[in-house]
This record gives C-alpha cells, structure tokens and sequence, in this order.
C-alpha cells in the first residue's frame, strides 16, 4: 500500500498529523528540495501533496524529472499566506491531469 504525504511548513504540518497525516516540515525551498527529492525515491510513497510555494521554486531538471515518474505523483498545495481564486485553481489543476481546459460554471 503506498503512502500520501505532505511537505510543508510547520503550522501547516502539524494540522495534517493531527488528521494522521504523514508530514515532513520544511524550513523553506531548499529544504523541501531536498525532502521531495528522498521521498521521490521511497517505494511506498505513492502521492506527495507539496506547498505551492516550495513547488513553485523548485529547479526545472528536478521538475521534469518528478514528472516523468509514474509515483510518486506530485500534487501542488495551495499556499496559506496566498489570497486563493478556488475556481481558476481547480480548473488550472484539471487542466493540468487531463490536458484540456474545463471551465466551471455555477
């Protein structure tokens, strides 16, 4: 069975323990780096939610290579201390799995 965790910062991370959540804190950019890059690398790790932030700055080599992995998958994480548009959100992550542009209406 494999494993979703969580690579964030450490307010964000003990929520998600307390949800039974494995979560691993990173101190900033290049510490989650470095955590995404171990997990990535562990057979029973099968999805990484990772804060959007840290995501953002990774290097494009690392970047590529997470993508092409088949597992783990990495799934971006909204930021807390960033003001969120929910819907251009989940239509840039749809768009993103399936390929497509999907416009929601309500």
């Amino acid at each position: 069975m494999f494993k979703f965790v969580v690579v964030t910062d450490r307010d964000t991370a003990s929520g998600f323990r307390l949800a039974g959540v494995d979560a691993f804190e990173a101190s900033g950019p290049e510490d989650a780096r470095n955590i995404i890059n171990f997990l990535s690398q562990k057979d029973d790790t099968g999805i990484i939610a990772v804060n959007e932030e840290y995501l953002s700055v990774l290097d494009v080599k690392l970047r590529e290579k997470l993508e092409k992995l088949s597992r783990p998958i990495i799934i971006p994480m909204p930021s807390r201390s960033k003001a969120l548009d929910r819907k251009s959100y989940i239509e840039r992550l749809l768009r993103k799995a399936i390929g497509y542009n999907v416009v929601m209406r309500r």
